[in-house]
């Protein structure tokens, strides 16, 4: 199974102003990702909407294998607006070496990094108990 949660906050750039034209770069970059989310057609949450003046992108699923557009999704967000934060918690049980693992892709600056999330890792006993068989 692959169980996927998180957020983006959408910046085309760290400290961008109002007045600099930021604003319609901005919404250019919105639209590219709204094109981007509708080739994904994901049955799983992948909204992308405008609260408060601002761009934020929700990503949420449990399908029974590892979808790698949503991760490329993510790591595409940051390239297109390099000014974005947000973290992605991961759970593969496929995933070779993270397996018993909750990762978190973590967005700063729209540059990704990988970590081990320390509160839910290891999944066994962290959320379940180990198998009695």
């Amino acid at each position: 199974m692959f169980e996927y949660h998180g957020w983006i906050s959408v910046q085309e750039r760290p400290h961008a102003n109002d007045d600099d034209g930021s604003s319609a770069r901005l919404g250019e970059i919105v639209e590219g990702i709204q094109a981007r989310i509708r080739e994904i057609d994901s049955p799983y949450l992948l909204d992308l909407r405008w609260m408060n003046g601002e761009p934020f992108l929700h990503l949420g699923g449990f399908p029974n294998h590892r979808d790698e557009d949503v991760v490329s999704l993510f790591a595409e967000v940051g390239e297109r607006a390099p000014g974005s934060y947000g973290v992605l918690h991961i759970r593969d049980d496929e995933d070779l070496g993270h397996e018993n693992e909750v990762v978190v892709i973590r967005m700063v600056r729209g540059t990704v990094t990988e970590y081990t999330e320390p509160f839910l890792s290891p999944c066994i006993p962290a959320l379940e108990d180990p198998f009695q068989g």
